[in-house]
């Protein structure tokens, strides 16, 4: 085998492994669909609901009452964010809210929902800053 198919092999290999890494379900994370992630808020009056795109994704438009935490801030930011009431996350399409709950999980949060497919699967209301 040559050289040049090893290194397309592990490449491949590599890929897929990213892939399966960023699709995989998280222990502990509640991924819902619109619907159920509207209908699980309406019943947690005392909620907290992130949005963890960047601040100028946010100004274009968010879920009304949602505090804006990016991701790439959110480790430092823990001390904002209460451990005692259910966390609700979204980003632009997802993937962030995932990372981000995995992390918050990861960290002791207990009760954390993210909105499969982001405020892009959204069709209520959303307000601009």
């Amino acid at each position: 085998m040559s050289t040049t198919t090893v290194i397309i092999i592990v490449l491949v290999a590599f890929l897929a492994w990213m892939l399966y890494k960023q699709a995989a379900p998280v222990k502990g994370l509640h991924s819902l669909g619109e619907q159920d992630f509207r209908k699980k808020m309406d019943e947690n009056r005392d909620k907290r609901l992130l949005d963890v795109r960047e601040p100028h994704e946010f100004k274009q438009g968010h879920i009304p009452g949602a505090t804006n935490v990016p991701l790439s801030q959110l480790s430092g930011r823990f001390n904002e964010i209460p451990r005692d009431k259910p966390l609700f996350l979204y980003c632009q399409s997802g993937m962030r809210s995932k990372q981000a709950a995995k992390q918050l999980l990861n960290s002791g949060y207990p009760d954390v929902t993210h909105l499969v497919g982001g405020i892009s699967a959204w069709s209520g209301k959303k307000t601009k800053s």
